[in-house]
């Protein structure tokens, strides 16, 4: 097994400033003659109900990276909106070691510094997980009042926007969109809920073709940093987009409306994790358990399914 194929837990690389999340560990990679850029390494965490598991999924960042990638193509086509990817070459970043460079083959993105917005901009089509739980209280979704006798993972009249505020620990929070424009300012909002709705059909009608529903997806959005380390005012698309990780993927021949979906995700895990917590072995804390071999086999099929419908990766 090389560096390039090696399951990557976590990464400490020559650079500055690391910062870890629950799967990407982000450095800032200092350039003489332009804004200092970041590099976006996609590990093979996996995290579950808001707990980074101890057993990595070997290739998941690889994949997830290249899901990315053709979904940046996909949105630079439509010509909304521009995006902070500069490059995927581990060569073109600088200050690393030959081992380092061989190690984020194909899990990595060199991209532009941005001052993220504070809002998840979330596109749903479909009434499933959190929105599901709302809407079951009192009719609403995000301050959005929908019609009566929606069933679960059902198909909404037409896409809905559903901001939430970004937690750097556990659960991102459903806002409405009052409450956004307060956060980030009506004019920013109103082009992100545009942007994010516009992007999210596109992509819907996209992966319909392919044999996937894609329920929902979160964007984020930022604007570019300039020489004087201050945003610039040029809004770009950031982060991931459209993955596995950020989205609800169903296969379109299992779809059955009133019932929970099978997912192209980590539902293999979630599943066995809510075995252990039923047995009492579990309560959803840190640490996380080890996970079987099966259940990491199963969830990177998963993973891998749905990368091969949308861009006919076979990773």
């Amino acid at each position: 097994m090389t560096e390039a194929t090696a399951a990557v837990f976590q990464t400490d690389l020559s650079l500055p400033d690391r910062r870890q999340g629950k799967v990407r560990d982000v450095y800032r990679v200092p350039v003489a003659t332009d804004p200092d850029q970041v590099l976006i390494v996609a590990t093979d965490r996996l995290s579950a109900y808001d707990v980074v598991m101890p057993t990595p999924i070997p290739g998941k960042g690889r994949l997830l990276t290249e899901t990315s990638l053709g979904w940046f193509h996909f949105i630079r086509d439509l010509e909304l909106v521009g995006d902070h990817l500069i490059s995927t070459e581990p060569a073109d970043v600088p200050g690393l070691t030959a081992s380092e460079r061989s190690m984020l083959e194909g899990r990595m993105m060199l991209c532009r510094s941005v001052e993220v917005v504070p809002i998840e901009c979330v596109a749903r089509g479909y009434l499933a997980g959190s929105c599901w739980n709302e809407y079951q209280d009192d009719g609403m979704v995000c301050g959005i009042q929908l019609p009566e006798g929606l069933h679960r993972s059902g198909r909404l009249p037409h896409p809905i926007f559903t901001p939430a505020t970004k937690a750097t620990e556990g659960h991102d929070e459903n806002i409405d969109f009052d409450r956004a424009c307060e956060i980030a300012g009506e004019n920013l909002m109103n082009r992100l809920r545009d942007l994010t709705l516009t992007i999210y059909d596109a992509a819907a009608d996209y992966s319909a073709a392919r044999g996937v529903i894609l329920a929902d997806t979160k964007f984020e959005f930022g604007h570019a940093i300039d020489f004087d380390g201050e945003p610039n005012g040029e809004l770009l698309i950031c982060d991931e987009v459209l993955t596995s990780d950020s989205s609800r993927y169903w296969p379109a021949e299992d779809y059955e409306s009133g019932r929970e979906q099978d997912s192209f995700d980590k539902q293999f895990v979630r599943n066995y994790l809510l075995e252990l917590v039923a047995r009492g072995e579990w309560k959803k804390e840190p640490p996380g358990p080890e996970l079987p071999a099966s259940i990491v086999d199963c969830t990177m099929d998963r993973y891998r399914e749905a990368a091969r419908r949308l861009f006919g990766q076979t990773l």
